[in-house]
Formats: C-alpha cells, sequence, structure tokens
C-alpha cells in the first residue's frame, strides 16, 4: 500500500477530488470507514482545502481512499442546518477569507457581514470585505457604503467596492487573491461567479439572476470547490449562504471575536462581563461614547441571544 498526500480540490458530501501533490493528477476518493475529527461535532468530517493522505483503489477507474486528514492549520465552520448541535466546514488552510456582499438586489445585512468575520476570528484569519453591484447604488445610498467602508476598515477587514459588470475595481480584486488561497463567500445572487468570471473566463462558472419576486439569489453553487486561478493562487468558491449560525460558541469567545471589544478586555468591572445589563461595562460605555459602532453592538447581542435570523 502506497500512501501519498493530496489535497481536496471538491466535496460532493460522500465523494472527494483529491489533487496529488506529487503529479497534479485528481483522483475521485471516498472515506475509509467513519471518520471523527478531534473535539468537533461536524456533518462532514473533511472540507475543501484540507490536505489528506490516500492509496489508490482503482488506478484504471480513478479511485482512490483517503485514510489520514492531515493537521489543519486552521478551517471556517459555521452550524449546520440540518443536525443540531453540529458545524459543518466550509473550507480549511485558507491565507484569507473574503465575504461578497452587496447593498441591494440582494441586500446583504450588516448581522451576516458581523456573523461572516466572527466565524473568522476564532483563527484570526484575515478577512476582506467586497462590496459589489457598485453599478446598481443610487446618490442616496453611496455614502452608507463609504461609511460601511470606513467602519469595517478601522477594524482591520480590508475592503473593495466592485462592479463585475461595469469592471470597476476588478484589477484590484485580482490582486487581492494573487499567490494566496482564499474563501469566497456569500449570499447567492452577491455576484461571486461573476466576479471570478470577470478575471478568469477560462472558468466559466455557472451563474444566474437575481428573481426580482423575492430579490433574492437562487442558488447555483451546490457544493464547495477548489479552483486555480494561477499558479499558486486559489479560491475555494462557497455555495451561497441563507444563514451562518455560530458553531458553538461561548459569550466571552463571541466578545474576543470582535476587535473593538477585545481591546477592552480586562477593562470592565467584572470579569466575567457578557457586556450587556452590568455595571461599569466597558464595551457598552464605548458604545454609548460612539467608539463602538452601534450597529456591530447589535450584532453582538443577538449572536449572544440567539435571536439573530442569522441573515
Amino acid at each position: 500500500m502506497v500512501l501519498r498526500k493530496g489535497l481536496v480540490t471538491r466535496s460532493t458530501g460522500s465523494w472527494y477530488d483529491v489533487r496529488d501533490i506529487a503529479d497534479e493528477h485528481v483522483w475521485q476518493c471516498r472515506l475509509k470507514g467513519k471518520f471523527k475529527v478531534l473535539g468537533l461535532k461536524v456533518t462532514n468530517p473533511i472540507a475543501v482545502g484540507d490536505y489528506v493522505k490516500f492509496e489508490i483503489e482503482d488506478e484504471h477507474e480513478n479511485f482512490g481512499i483517503i485514510s489520514e486528514i492531515l493537521p489543519r492549520d486552521n478551517y471556517v465552520i459555521r452550524s449546520s442546518v440540518h443536525k443540531t448541535g453540529h458545524g459543518h466546514l466550509i473550507a480549511a488552510n485558507v491565507d484569507q477569507a473574503i465575504l461578497i456582499a452587496t447593498l441591494v438586489f440582494p441586500k446583504t445585512s450588516l448581522g451576516f457581514i458581523d456573523r461572516f468575520l466572527v466565524a473568522i476570528e476564532t483563527f484570526r484569519i484575515p478577512g476582506i470585505i467586497i462590496f459589489n453591484k457598485l453599478d446598481l447604488l443610487s446618490e442616496d445610498i453611496q455614502p452608507i457604503l463609504l461609511e460601511l467602508m470606513d467602519l469595517y476598515e478601522g477594524l482591520g477587514y480590508q475592503c473593495l467596492a466592485t462592479s463585475a459588470t461595469e469592471s470597476m475595481g476588478l484589477q484590484a480584486f485580482e490582486k487581492l487573491l494573487s499567490g494566496k488561497t482564499s474563501l469566497l463567500s456569500g449570499h447567492s445572487g452577491v455576484g461571486k461567479s461573476t466576479l471570478v468570471n470577470a478575471i478568469a473566463p477560462d472558468l466559466d462558472l455557472r451563474t444566474q439572476e437575481v428573481s426580482t419576486f423575492a430579490n433574492k439569489g437562487v442558488h447555483t453553487t451546490t457544493f464547495a470547490e477548489m479552483f486555480e486561478l494561477h499558479k499558486g493562487t486559489f479560491i475555494i468558491d462557497s455555495p451561497g449562504i441563507k444563514e451562518l449560525g455560530l458553531a458553538d460558541m461561548s459569550p466571552e469567545e463571541i466578545a474576543h471575536s470582535f476587535p473593538e471589544m477585545r481591546a477592552l478586555l480586562n477593562e470592565c468591572r467584572f470579569n466575567n462581563c457578557r457586556h450587556i445589563n452590568e455595571p461599569g461595562c466597558a464595551v457598552k460605555e464605548q458604545v454609548m461614547e460612539g467608539g463602538i459602532a452601534l450597529s456591530r453592538y447589535e450584532s453582538y447581542l443577538s449572536m449572544v441571544g440567539g435571536s439573530d435570523n442569522r441573515k
């Protein structure tokens, strides 16, 4: 038995495309038995971006068997929409996570943006927000875009405004991706595939118009998949996410995932302050004084309370 090292580039649930590190040949692989990831209750033990050990099962049919999942540098996870108490791995071993957002047609809520950023903060994965469909913004919405970009850039998240249809910001988008493995995420209909096709037309990713009836995107990606744009430049295109539940995070962990709250660590009167109704709370004081954006604090409260619609 000869074990090979491979990179998982596509997952359909029970089968995985695994790219051999040695010769870049792609094998269709299945798992050898049941896998349990230590410390993680997940519905999918393997994510796109994982490195694995595998053996060839049938060279003629191009089949292989995955026998080991190699240690991850990081991963992005959300709560499973199908199995209570479990998470669903979105991607592993990424250099940066890029959220494609739109202020219109469809509108990405600030709560969803903040949930995404919290989800990647666990491993301090650099986060980038791309506000797409710049060409659709009316004059009264454009100042809102600038305010949001100022807000998130002030927190350390790079922001970029683009329009795939008008070729605005595409060079900057391509430069962001260069030489890295990037997770691309966002609601259906925000233009992920259109943006990628604009800089890498050979990929010809599937796109679909936003439904004018519901003002929501129609899912065109049903499984995560990795693509190589150029040598050493990879993107992981994840399915359009309707909701983004946080996987088993305590209020303390959520607070630490907000950079502006993390900066106030140990400044509250009580060590176990949840920043809700406790006296002497440094976070609430900053909200009152404008040092922490009210929208961000409201997102925090909704995550801690579990009452947010996650959209």
